[in-house]
């Protein structure tokens, strides 16, 4: 476990430094894993119709319901390790 969060922690410093911008998909991933894996399942209330982007990483962190913090973490290091 303390190994995982280490990684977790080095990809996170690690996806502030990649040498391209990931699309946009990629980047709600990226964000939904994230948000997971360190808040868990999404509780808060959908944002509104002006805020389509809000509602974009709403909706991919909601899409990620389910998965546990650890499986998350894993995910979110495999995803920034196969982006560098």
């Amino acid at each position: 476990m303390a190994d995982l969060k280490a990684e977790f922690e080095a990809a996170v410093a690690g996806s502030k430094s990649l040498t391209e911008r990931p699309d946009n998909a990629t980047l709600l991933k990226i964000y939904a894993l994230y948000k997971q894996a360190t808040a868990g399942d999404n509780t808060e209330k959908k944002p509104g119709f002006g805020d389509m982007v809000g509602r974009a990483k709403w909706d991919a962190w909601n899409g990620m319901k389910g998965t546990s913090n650890n499986d998350a973490m894993q995910q979110y290091v495999d995803l920034i390790k196969s982006l560098s």
